[in-house]
């Protein structure tokens, strides 16, 4: 089964708008120290199987990496779970809106 993808510009405008997006970043910490998307919650790929009791199988989440492909390792993780989920093609790599 296929992962539904967000591109960083739909992404960015989403956001601009102002729309409730969850957002997970799945990046190492010293990977985060560089800057996530405002908003984002921080769970490194390793961590989440430990933390499913942090998703909500009623919210789509966007998942965040750097290039886009361990982001799109947890969508397919997740989405066998029952989760909805979204990868972000193309990762930080790509961004150029805001982080913090």
């Amino acid at each position: 089964m296929s992962i539904e993808i967000i591109t960083t510009e739909e992404l960015q405008e989403k956001l601009k708008k102002g729309e409730n997006l969850e957002l997970v970043d799945v990046r190492e910490d010293e990977e985060v120290e560089f800057g996530m998307i405002p908003g984002a919650k921080h769970i490194k790929m390793g961590e989440i199987p430990a933390n499913l009791d942090y998703f909500d199988k009623d919210k789509e989440y966007i998942f965040i990496c750097r290039s886009g492909r361990r982001s799109e390792n947890v969508c397919y993780y997740l989405q066998d779970q029952g989760y909805k989920v979204r990868n972000m093609l193309g990762g930080m790599l790509d961004w150029s809106g805001e982080t913090k």
